[in-house]
């Protein structure tokens, strides 16, 4: 696995790896994942340790919206990349205690086959996380925890009190764009709770900062 850099967003604990493909005349070949190679990244010591268990992959047309997802028992962080496409990733910290409790980010990764580097975003426990696709997009994410149905819950990335100030203004005036024309969200999703609402929730003391 080549990476090319490895950069903290404006959360540090959310990480960008960016990694190499190698093109020729017949097309490209890349190596995304080694687990060896990101062990050795002391940025990447939130992922340290945590085993990739389970492999998720998903297709969404455009206009979709998803998320914002979180589980414990355990706990599940993510590597999210983008296979063909263009997403704009969600990622929302919801741990108690936390200096950033309730700030929302965006990050844009896009697919092409003629791209010669492309990115992971690391996703770990304590944050919840969604995505919206503004053309029809393949994604895959590597989990650190299996699927625990009746331990997840979600968060509706539509709800009025969550923090974007520090979200890429650009992204952010696109995502407000597609959240007000009518995008795709299942019914689960539509019927997210608000952040006050989880924080009122006894369930989320699961996630405490310095914890997850």
């Amino acid at each position: 696995m080549k990476i090319v850099s490895i950069s903290s967003a404006a959360i540090p604990e959310v990480k960008l790896v960016r990694f190499a493909r190698f093109p020729d005349n017949r097309g490209y070949f890349t190596e995304p994942f080694r687990a060896s190679d990101l062990a050795a990244r002391p940025e990447l010591a939130g992922l340290a340790g945590r085993a990739i268990v389970q492999v998720n992959e998903s297709f969404s047309r455009k206009g979709v919206v998803r998320g914002l997802h979180f589980q414990w028992n355990p706990f599940m962080g993510k590597l999210v990349r983008t296979l063909s496409g263009r997403m704009l990733d969600i990622v929302l910290d919801i741990r108690r205690g936390s200096p950033t409790l309730g700030r929302a980010l965006l990050f844009e990764i896009t697919a092409a086959p003629d791209d010669p580097e492309t990115d992971w975003i690391w996703v770990p426990p304590g944050f919840a996380h969604g995505n919206a696709f503004f053309t029809d997009t393949q994604i895959e994410y590597l989990c650190t925890g299996e699927y625990s149905p009746g331990h997840e819950a979600g968060i509706s990335p539509c709800a009025p009190d969550l923090d974007w100030s520090a979200a890429d203004p650009r992204l952010r005036g696109e995502w407000e764009g597609l959240r007000t024309a009518d995008p795709v969200i299942s019914a689960k999703d539509t019927a997210g709770l608000t952040l006050s609402a989880w924080l009122d929730d006894p369930r989320s003391r699961q996630f405490v900062y310095g914890r997850c």
